[in-house]
């Protein structure tokens, strides 16, 4: 009883009380009616050595080493504990690690003999040999799928070198003739190894006298083609030199003649700029003469067309006047002529005097219609040049609106603009000018009698008139009705009258 750790490569098995069929943990606390062991899972090795026989009736002993041991899963480890676990001969009464590793050998033994054998019975000693690994994986396959129903694995398998078993000498007689066939097959290799290599020697030898002869047959052939190279270079030198030698001296050449060509003209520039300046002085000089012969020319011939064109403008004015003269009397007399046959005619005929005088109201009329229509239209001109100048105010009013901020900001730039408040503040201080007030306060209130009857009101009313009136009167001028002023003196007399 008591709390239980298993090590790294063990587990606990536990049975009893509680506990359905077992219970495979690192750790765990034992109660009194329960038992436990240990199991461990690391795996081990053992040597085996199996004597099998080959499809050819060919016995051999085969040495095997094998790895195996639980596999660390817990299906697998219960199978394991089931049925690998403990001794069949004793009990483990101090509860050490139950391994059971002898009878697990002996059963790993009998199923690794019985697949081998399968599996050899089936194959030839040839494919033994050459398909070795494959014969490996085949007996690791068939031995793990028998394994598996006890919860085993195998890690690793190492098959050995087969071996002859008692009485059979196969594997002897085979390596003898391996060593001889490999003996006599060394000689036959060392015999053409000599032979090769002295044919190698002489071809070499050959060939490197070869190869130094074509080398120096290429070298002489590069030695004269690089002599030729040279002599041709030098060649191309000396004539390229030759030619830049040439050009050095025709540019020199070139360069005096267009020095001497610059020269000479620039002097012939000089020359012209001289001759020119020379030319533009004549120039100037009878250009002064022959400007003052013309303005004295031009003066003396403005001065006979001013005398000549007087004196045509003083014969035409007299022939003008003339003609003028003689159209104003020849106008006259037709006119005298024109109103004598008038009169006549209109002295013979009344008719034509009835005639003329309506045509002379016609026209009257229609002059006096053309007048007003006229006017009518001036002032119809006018009144649109109005209404227009007042559409572009209002625009303009509206443009301004928008910036002083609405209306009412217009409003008051306008006022500001024609001095409206100051106007209306000198209209209101001219209304109160010369004023002179005269105040005069009554109370009608609650203090004004001590009299708690129900003709207070009406008496307070009447009371009330008289100072109303009087100051009406006083501060408009205005007096009250007769009748209303008479009206206390006419109920006093006929109060008096009735007593």
């Amino acid at each position: 009883m008591g709390y239980h750790v298993s090590d790294a490569n063990s587990y606990l098995v536990i049975t009893g009380g509680g506990i359905e069929d077992l219970k495979i943990v690192r750790k765990a606390y034992v109660y009194p009616w329960q038992k436990y062991s240990t199991i461990s899972i690391s795996p081990f090795d053992f040597e085996i050595t199996l004597q099998a026989m080959t499809i050819e009736k060919l016995q051999f002993s085969l040495p095997a080493v094998f790895t195996i041991g639980p596999e660390d899963e817990h299906d697998k480890l219960i199978k394991y504990a089931k049925i690998l676990t403990g001794r069949p001969d004793e009990r483990d009464t101090k509860r050490q690690a139950a391994t059971g590793r002898n009878h697990v050998q002996d059963i790993v033994k009998g199923i690794i003999e019985g697949e081998t054998r399968v599996i050899v019975s089936g194959m030839t000693m040839e494919e033994i040999f050459k398909e070795r690994q494959l014969f490996k994986n085949k007996v690791i396959e068939n031995v793990q799928a028998e394994l598996d129903q006890f919860g085993l694995r195998i890690y690793n398998a190492n098959v050995k070198e087969l071996q002859d078993t008692a009485g059979s000498e196969y594997f002897k007689f085979l390596s003898r003739k391996a060593h001889e066939g490999a003996s006599n097959q060394a000689k036959v290799d060392v015999a053409n190894a000599c032979m090769m290599g002295e044919i190698g020697e002489a071809e070499k030898r050959g060939k490197t006298k070869q190869e130094i002869s074509k080398i120096d047959a290429e070298t002489a052939v590069l030695e004269t083609k690089r002599k030729s190279e040279k002599a041709t270079a030098d060649a191309e030198l000396t004539t390229t030199q030759t030619k830049l030698n040439m050009g050095i001296n025709l540019a020199k050449i070139n360069a005096t003649r267009q020095a001497e060509a610059k020269d000479a003209e620039l002097q012939r520039e000089v020359e012209l700029k001289r001759a020119e300046k020379e030319l533009e002085r004549m120039r100037a000089t009878d250009l002064v003469q022959a400007t003052i012969k013309k303005e004295s020319a031009q003066q003396a011939a403005e001065a006979k067309l001013y005398a000549e064109t007087k004196g045509a403008d003083g014969m035409r004015y007299k022939t003008q006047q003339d003609a003028e003269a003689k159209l104003f009397t020849d106008t006259k007399n037709a006119e005298g002529v024109l109103y004598r046959q008038r009169q006549d005619a209109e002295a013979s005929y009344p008719d034509y005097r009835v005639a003329k005088e309506a045509e002379a109201s016609l026209y009257a009329e229609k002059k006096k219609a053309e007048a007003v229509t006229a006017k009518a239209e001036a002032a119809f001109f006018a009144k649109k040049k109005e209404a227009e100048a007042m559409t572009e105010m209002a625009k303009a009013y509206g443009h301004m609106s928008d910036v002083l901020g609405g209306p009412q900001g217009l409003l008051q730039y306008m006022m500001l603009q024609d001095n409206t408040y100051e106007k209306l503040a000198k209209a209101n201080a001219a209304a109160i000018n010369g004023l002179q007030p005269k105040i005069t306060v009554w109370n009608t209130g609650e203090g004004a009698g001590s009299s708690n009857d129900g003709t207070g009101a009406i008496r307070n009313i009447m009371q009330s008139l008289p100072p109303l009136l009087s100051t009406i009167n006083e501060q408009t001028g205005i007096a009250p009705p007769s009748w209303l002023a008479q009206m206390g003196s006419n109920q006093s007399q006929a109060l008096s009258k009735g007593k």
